[in-house]
């Protein structure tokens, strides 16, 4: 299993909504970026990704499944831009801000603060393991 960080902003589409998608989850689409787009085309199903709320939030706040593989997005006129489906698994019990990642040393070479821009991101397990513990996640 691999680990990501999607990001999305809030009044688009955030984390509530993709809660109330349920199990069948939702395409994450209107990615136009080629490195994040390429990210999604390496995501195997049962992956999972940390959903942040960029814009005014900046943080961390759900765990989400890789439910569909890259697939074509569906409507798209360019056939260059592929997406994959995701779905809830659980929100954080205390959201994870972009400043406590910043402060954080084992955070210091995570895409996150390397390439802040970049919507779809890889997260390494020492990474993943840490914004867990940050955000109240038990094994």
């Amino acid at each position: 299993m691999r680990y990501w960080l999607l990001k999305s902003e809030p009044d688009a589409f955030g984390w509530a909504d993709l809660v109330a998608k349920g199990a069948a989850g939702e395409e994450w689409d209107g990615v136009r970026n080629y490195q994040a787009r390429n990210h999604m085309r390496e995501m195997r199903l049962g992956d999972r990704a940390f959903f942040y709320h960029s814009q005014s939030e900046k943080a961390v706040v759900g765990i989400c499944e890789i439910c569909a593989e890259a697939h074509p997005e569906r409507g798209a006129q360019d056939l260059r831009w592929d997406c994959v489906d995701v779905r809830a698994l659980m929100a954080l019990p205390r959201p994870v801000p972009l400043s406590a990642c910043k402060a954080e040393p084992d955070l210091a070479d995570m895409a996150l603060i390397r390439q802040p821009r970049l919507s779809v991101q890889p997260v390494s397990a020492v990474e993943w393991a840490q914004i867990c513990r940050m955000g109240g996640v038990r094994d």
